[in-house]
């Protein structure tokens, strides 16, 4: 494995492990309701920005569709060995 390859596979999983960006955002919804201050209203801006949103599905569907990839092509070297 290249160091590429292992970057890659560090960052699909990081990806993978975070919590969705929808659910923060609906955390520090709650949290606003129940005590705001500036900071955490600044941070519920940037959470609940579309482009945050965009970005943080891309990036999940993204490293899904290479999962998705590369359990395909396993299974199918192990099919064509049987």
């Amino acid at each position: 494995m290249d160091e590429a390859e292992a970057s890659g596979r560090i960052w699909r999983a990081q990806v993978r492990r975070r919590v969705p960006a929808e659910q923060g955002r609906d955390a520090l919804a709650r949290l606003i309701e129940y005590d705001s201050d500036p900071f955490e209203v600044e941070l519920y801006e940037l959470a609940a920005d579309p482009r945050t949103l965009l970005i943080d599905r891309a990036q999940r569907r993204r490293a899904g569709q290479h999962e998705r990839r590369v359990r395909r092509l396993e299974d199918r070297g192990r099919w064509a060995e049987q």
